[in-house]
C-alpha cells in the first residue's frame, strides 16, 4: 500500500497547521485521520467545514450518529466506526443504539430505524432513492430537509472513510476500546 505520511504539527504543510492546532485544542490530541488528511490541506479544511455544517442540521446528535455510523459500516471503515462509537458514547447516545449500529441490527425506535434504512437505501442506490423510499422517511416524521441532510452526512463520511482506506490510518489510542471490524457486523447478521 502507498505510504501516506502521518503528519505532526512539525511535518505538516503550513496550510494544514491551523486546523491541526484547532483539533488538538478541541480533542486534546491530534487524531490520526487529521494527521493523514494534512497531506492535502484542502481535504482537511473541507472535512472540518462539512463536519461543522453537519452539526448545524436540525438533526439530534443521535440522528447524526445514525447517519455517520451507518455510512461507516456500509463503507467498512474500521477507524471511523471506532472513533464514532467513542464520540457517541461521550455525547450520551443510547448504548443500545450504538450497539445496533455497530452490528447492523434494526433500531428499536421506529423513526430512528427509518432513518437508518434511508441511509442504507441512499448508499445502495448511489443516491437514487425511489419515491416510496422518500415517502417512508417522511411518514415517520422527517421532512425533505432530512433527505438532503443525509446526503451531507454521507458526503462527510466519504471524505473520512475513503481517506482512511487509502491512507491505512492507524487507530488512535483514544479509540482502541471500541475497535470494530466488518466481521463484527457480519457475525451479528
Amino acid at each position: 500500500m502507498t505510504d501516506f505520511p502521518t503528519h505532526s504539527l512539525h511535518t505538516a504543510p503550513e496550510a494544514a497547521k491551523p486546523n491541526m492546532e484547532n483539533a488538538v485544542r478541541g480533542y486534546g490530541f491530534l487524531p490520526n485521520l487529521y494527521a493523514k488528511m494534512a497531506e492535502s490541506p484542502a481535504i482537511l479544511e473541507g472535512y472540518i467545514a462539512l463536519a461543522a455544517s453537519f452539526a448545524k442540521t436540525h438533526l439530534t446528535e443521535t440522528e447524526r450518529q445514525i447517519i455517520l455510523m451507518t455510512s461507516n459500516r456500509l463503507n467498512g471503515c474500521q477507524y471511523c466506526m471506532a472513533a464514532h462509537t467513542t464520540l457517541s458514547q461521550l455525547a450520551g447516545v443510547d448504548p443500545e443504539v450504538i450497539a445496533a449500529l455497530r452490528s447492523n441490527r434494526p433500531l428499536a425506535d421506529v423513526k430512528f430505524e427509518a432513518l437508518r434504512q434511508f441511509v442504507i437505501v441512499m448508499n445502495e442506490t448511489r443516491g437514487w432513492p425511489s419515491e416510496a423510499d422518500i415517502a417512508a422517511l417522511v411518514a415517520v416524521g422527517y421532512g425533505l430537509q432530512t433527505v438532503l441532510d443525509v446526503i451531507l452526512g454521507m458526503a462527510l463520511k466519504m471524505l473520512s472513510n475513503y481517506t482512511n482506506h487509502v491512507a491505512d490510518t492507524e487507530l488512535d489510542a483514544k479509540f482502541q476500546d471500541n475497535v470494530w471490524t466488518a466481521d463484527f457486523a457480519l457475525a451479528a447478521e
